[in-house]
């Protein structure tokens, strides 16, 4: 059986060390994890900021989800191949340092300033951190024996949930805390008048964004110099004849639904996050002001951390697709509490719901790559282009919030969650194709 190193040589030995050496990959993969989770959590400081800078309805504020989330759709296939052109230790560096090209390019957005260059920034952003997630969830995943993948990647998404926590009260601090100083209703200003309100404003970003830049320079650098163990990739795979080539990867039932799983979830999970701010300032919710709601947005991301240290544990001795099921039922159950009240109950339940999305997408990912083998890069290339729900889902719940109130467009992810207890109990089963 060919061994493959994650810079794409073959080979037929395995690695010397063995498990330390795999211990050591596995703690430098997992500040990747970190990252993306820290830089992905800053959408929701975004949204509100822009929002108000913009003056923009929840519609047009949600386009920064849509923007960053839509270039999974447009780079998770084609990263699955760069994976497999060029290994995963080349991929991660690669995607490092397009996430440097859209921090920078934060700073000309906001000298401007220009929302479509935000966007852009933000595309370019999402592009990185996509090739990033591409070569890290399956690398972790086939970092050690299969019946322990989803516990794996769940520890390191768990560090992914860390950044999330850390990301919206350091970003309202730096973010929002500036511009709640001026917030006000723009109508009656002058067209010089505004682009300078603006212009102040904006600027809040360009700090931050410059830190994270140089940052992700360092860890490109890190993970560029770092001698990563090889990998037997082909393990969990049926035989094969001799000369005869593997199934597509889109005949895999279990990668199929689990795709649009991912999809789902990811849309759910970030609309809840997107109209945390916006709702918890509604006056029958919580009356909060931006930079106070910020600070409760991090109990939503820390759920998350803490369930996935628990479920990593829990997954080492539970089937996967019954804790997905129980937890997806569970977290529609608490959106329905938020939706149905007002006042406190109403901001602890959406609140809790991070707890139950914890273990959802590690479980689903390495439920919908299992037993793919050689086609492991594949299947997680279009399991992490799935990702674009994060994109689609929110705009739809913003354009619902626009019509509807913020309170009642929160059934979308509830919906969400019943296809991920159908996965969870029945479409996550592995069935070859013939």
């Amino acid at each position: 059986m060919a061994i493959t190193n994650v810079s794409g040589s073959k080979t037929v030995s395995a690695a010397p060390g063995g498990g330390n050496s795999y211990k050591s990959a596995f703690a430098l993969v997992t500040t990747l994890f970190f990252t993306w989770g820290f830089l992905t959590s800053l959408n929701d400081i975004l949204i509100p900021h822009l929002k108000a800078v913009f003056d923009l309805n929840y519609a047009e504020a949600l386009l920064v989800q849509f923007a960053f989330f839509s270039a999974y759709a447009a780079f998770g296939v084609p990263s699955g191949k760069v994976v497999e052109w060029i290994g995963y230790q080349r991929t991660m560096v690669l995607g490092l340092f397009t996430m440097v090209l859209g921090a920078l390019l934060f700073i000309p957005a906001a000298m401007v300033p220009s929302f479509a260059l935000f966007l852009t920034a933000l595309i370019v952003l999402a592009a990185g951190i996509t090739t990033l997630q591409v070569a890290a969830n399956p690398y972790v995943s086939v970092l050690g024996p299969a019946d322990t993948a989803a516990s794996r990647l769940n520890l390191t998404q768990a560090f992914n949930s860390l950044g999330t926590v850390i990301g919206p009260p350091l970003g309202g601090w730096l973010i929002l805390r500036q511009a709640a100083k001026t917030f006000e209703n723009v109508d009656n200003l002058s067209p010089a008048a505004l682009h300078a309100y603006r212009i102040q404003q904006a600027a809040a970003v360009k700090i931050p964004y410059l830190a994270i830049a140089l940052a992700l320079v360092a860890m490109g650098l890190a993970i560029a110099l770092y001698k990563f163990p090889r990998l037997d990739v082909t393990r969990d795979f049926r035989p094969m004849k001799t000369g005869e080539k593997a199934p597509s990867v889109w005949r895999y039932r279990h990668v199929m639904l689990g795709a649009v799983g991912i999809f789902v979830y990811v849309g759910a999970e970030v609309s809840i996050g997107s109209f945390l701010i916006n709702y918890f300032n509604q006056p029958n919710i919580a009356g909060m002001s931006a930079p106070t709601a910020a600070n409760y947005v991090p109990f939503y991301w820390g759920g998350l951390m803490v369930g996935r240290f628990i479920g990593s544990a829990v997954l080492q001795k539970v089937k996967p697709g019954r804790v997905l099921a129980l937890c997806a039922v569970v977290a529609g159950v608490l959106v329905l509490i938020s939706m149905l009240t007002f006042g406190h109950v109403a901001v602890w339940s959406i609140l809790l719901v991070g707890l139950f999305n914890s273990i959802m997408f590690p479980t689903i990912f390495t439920l919908g790559i299992a037993e793919m083998g050689p086609l492991t890069g594949e299947a997680s290339g279009l399991l992490v282009t799935a990702i674009v729900g994060g994109a689609l889902i929110p705009e739809v719940q913003g354009i619902m919030a626009d019509h509807v109130g913020i309170h009642h467009a929160f059934i979308l992810p509830v919906l969400c969650y019943l296809y991920i207890a159908y996965y969870g109990w029945k479409g996550s089963r592995v069935i070859l194709p013939a």
